[in-house]
């Protein structure tokens, strides 16, 4: 069985491995139309109305950043961190707006002052945080009283229709070993009363949680087997088990997509549903 250590610790600690290399192009190109973008624009819909400072982490390729400078008045500022450079140099590339600055910072251990944002931004990053009510505390640290901390998280893979489909493709190429990124992090912290109770231990209140289910479409079924195997920390299981297989199993992903919407391989949009928690909470 291969020995998950070393993946977990990129993973944790944004080693350039886990989200460098070809992951962030990829990661953006295939995945922020799929399943981010739809949720990014509810996010920034939701802050319509925002003021003052406002902090994004785990701000990744610059997804909700973009959305957000669109939609937020230009009297609002905007401050973009990510654990990652490099997922902060394509966010960069791809959104010339002087009004967000963008910082390499860990959510866990943020370089600001006490109470100096109105709003902490953080879409599909938690999960990710090796020490949620850590990552919370530091979050309501940062916010003035009264202060918004608005966050998504993914509920549970078989409500997510195309990543399940994926995630059951490469689990089957490694019967022996199947890889557990997928379930075990992106859509491992979904239970709500969890999430409040961690909420409630770094000092928020008025938590809202709402499950908010939208539509994941891709021209083919190619594109998110791409996004998935080739663009996320499922590369790492993928290449740790056999780098040479990378290809076929992108491949294996790609077929049974194919077969589960009813399209060719090469041709045909795919629709599935997608499903996430937002929540929302005051300092």
């Amino acid at each position: 069985m291969v020995v998950m250590a070393e993946v977990e610790a990129k993973i944790d600690k944004g080693a350039g491995g886990a989200f460098g290399g070809a992951i962030p192009a990829l990661y953006d190109r295939y995945l922020g139309p799929l399943i981010f973008e739809p949720y990014a624009r509810d996010l920034a819909a939701r802050l319509a109305g925002a003021e003052g400072r406002l902090l994004e982490t785990a701000a990744g390729t610059g997804i909700v950043t973009r959305a957000l400078a669109q939609t937020l008045p230009a009297s609002v500022e905007l401050v973009a961190t990510d654990l990652n450079q490099p997922m902060l140099d394509h966010a960069a590339q791809k959104l010339d707006a002087s009004r967000v600055t963008w910082r390499q910072a860990n959510a866990l251990s943020l370089p600001f002052g006490n109470a100096c944002f109105d709003t902490v931004v953080c879409q599909f990053g938690v999960m990710f945080f090796p020490d949620k009510p850590a990552g919370f505390a530091e979050a309501r640290r940062v916010l003035k009283p009264g202060g918004r901390f608005l966050f998504s998280v993914w509920d549970r893979i078989e409500e997510n229709e195309i990543t399940a489909v994926v995630n059951a493709a490469v689990a089957a190429a490694f019967p022996d070993d199947p890889p557990g990124f997928m379930v075990r992090t992106p859509h491992g912290y979904h239970d709500k009363e969890r999430i409040r109770g961690d909420l409630r231990s770094a000092g928020f209140t008025r938590i809202d949680i709402e499950t908010v289910t939208l539509r994941s479409r891709a021209a083919s079924p190619a594109d998110p087997a791409t996004g998935f195997c080739k663009g996320t920390p499922l590369r790492l299981e993928i290449e740790e088990r056999d780098a040479s297989r990378l290809d076929a199993v992108t491949d294996l992903a790609t077929e049974a997509l194919a077969r589960h919407f009813g399209v060719g391989p090469a041709g045909g949009a795919v629709d599935g549903r997608i499903q996430a928690h937002v929540i929302t909470a005051a300092a």
